[in-house]
């Protein structure tokens, strides 16, 4: 696990923690290494939610799918980062959504209910992760609440427009690379690729924005 310290060190799960720290953690939560290949699933709705990740390499979706197999993308997930922290912690019976790895992925499986319980030597990194694990709640709720006014938009045109000045805020630059392709997207968005690629070239078309694949600007 030493080879992923660098990676691990910069989740906000880990704010503080040193290496030493961080080895002395990782079997006190039971830490786990699982690879899967793109388009793999690292769970299934209705799986038990008992584990948080960490993503080492690659990159996983947590969404959504309806009867008809209709995707909703809830979030996009980097190395570095945290995901199905918020189910684990509400101790679900099963997780409302799936996780998927949209590349070939590497990620640190957490056992929950070991991170929020403090060990028996109730040492002091074990009780700095669960104050982090408090603040990166916290950020995650403010990315859902973002989300959630950029999906209460009307139109295609207005979520689509929402969206990248929300991203150009969070690059502080009006070009960025957003985390999806078109389709992923769509799924983010709720609407239609076709609708969405339609949209994109008109915005092209009136010098609001440059487009090249994921790469945008704002004019």
């Amino acid at each position: 696990m030493k080879e992923f310290a660098s990676i691990l060190l910069q989740c906000s799960l880990f704010r503080d923690v040193t290496e030493e720290e961080l080895a002395t953690l990782l079997p006190c939560l039971n830490a786990q290494i699982v690879a899967r290949d793109k388009g793999a699933y690292l769970f299934m709705e209705g799986d038990a939610a008992r584990h948080m990740g960490v993503v080492l390499s690659g990159r996983v979706q947590v969404l959504q799918e309806d009867y008809r197999g209709d995707r909703h993308i809830v979030s996009a997930v980097h190395p570095g980062q945290l995901f199905g922290e918020a189910f684990a912690l509400a101790q679900l019976p099963a997780l409302p959504v799936s996780i998927l790895c949209e590349e070939s992925s590497t990620v640190m499986l957490l056992d929950a209910h070991r991170l929020t319980t403090t060990c028996t030597a109730a040492c002091v990194h074990h009780q700095r992760i669960i104050r982090n694990l408090l603040h990166a709640t916290a950020e995650k709720n403010l990315h859902l609440h973002r989300k959630l006014s950029i999906l209460s938009q009307r139109t295609t045109r207005e979520k689509l427009l929402a969206y990248l000045s929300d991203q150009a805020k969070l690059h502080q630059s009006r070009t960025f690379t957003i985390p999806f392709d078109r389709q992923a997207l769509a799924d983010y968005l709720g609407v239609e690729r076709s609708a969405l690629s339609a949209e994109i070239g008109k915005l092209r078309d009136l010098g609001v924005l440059e487009s090249t694949k994921s790469l945008f600007k704002l004019l």
